[in-house]
């Protein structure tokens, strides 16, 4: 059943995650190597599986998740707000936002304060894995097909491009959640936009790719330093006959 299907995919992600959590948690893998090597292993395993075809999927109940709607809304954005709901929640209204926060920015630090970064970092990994596996559902529900070489590629440039504009340090220690929304929206936007101004689509990558350049040139603060640099105002001097005060 699609009940049945759903719940395997989600189940599989769920064990990548934490499989890409440990090797980075544990084995000190660079997350970038890591994430990479099951993208790369994921796409080549769905074409091993499916013999390099494309499988249609003609489930209503299938297409409902990316491309139905429920309640006169559509089903996916409804999707989206109760994962952003459930994240909020749990980041914003208990300790965890900021445990991770302290991982994230220091996790050595965060280790001598007595918190276990790497089950934090492991637990990050899953939940993260968890919404990949969600977003991978809606976008083979869309084209009502399963393509493990086609379907969402390159997309992960715009999951890096949406929690960049959002104010996500690409260094770690501080994200935002609304800002991410906002992120993915511009992002979609921009696509749109180029759409429909006639530019044809084998150059958006390039638009996107311009955009995460100038951001992370904007989050360095190297980089600020130079572009932005100002010369410190000189101090007042004093007036004729009066005391300046001194403080240590």
């Amino acid at each position: 059943s699609v009940f049945t299907a759903v719940a395997l995919a989600l189940g599989l992600c769920l064990a990548l995650g934490a499989w890409n959590g440990f090797l980075v948690a544990g084995i000190g893998i660079q997350p970038i190597i890591a994430t990479l090597i099951l993208m790369v292993a994921g796409r080549g395993l769905a074409q091993l599986i499916t013999d390099g075809q494309i499988i249609t999927v003609n489930s209503p109940a299938y297409k409902l998740i990316g491309g139905g709607y429920w309640l006169t809304l559509p089903f996916g954005i409804l999707v989206v707000a109760a994962i952003w709901a459930v994240t909020a929640f749990l980041t914003r209204r208990l300790a965890l936002g900021l445990v991770i926060e302290a991982v994230g920015g220091n996790p050595v630090a965060s280790r001598l304060a007595g918190i276990d970064a790497r089950r934090v970092t492991v637990m990050a990994y899953t939940a993260c894995a968890l919404c990949a596996g969600i977003a991978g559902l809606m976008i083979s529900s869309n084209v009502s097909s399963a393509d493990g070489n086609n379907a969402g590629l390159w997309i992960e440039l715009d999951a890096i491009l949406a929690v960049v504009i959002g104010g996500t340090s690409l260094t770690g220690g501080r994200f935002s959640l609304t800002g991410t929304v906002l992120g993915a929206l511009i992002i979609q936007t921009l696509t749109t936009t180029i759409y429909s101004i006639g530019v044809p689509p084998e150059t958006t990558l390039l638009f996107k790719a311009l955009v995460v350049t100038t951001v992370c040139l904007l989050q360095s603060p190297a980089f600020r330093a130079k572009v932005f640099h100002r010369r410190p105002r000189p101090a007042p001097k004093a007036a004729a006959g009066e005391k300046v005060k001194v403080t240590a």
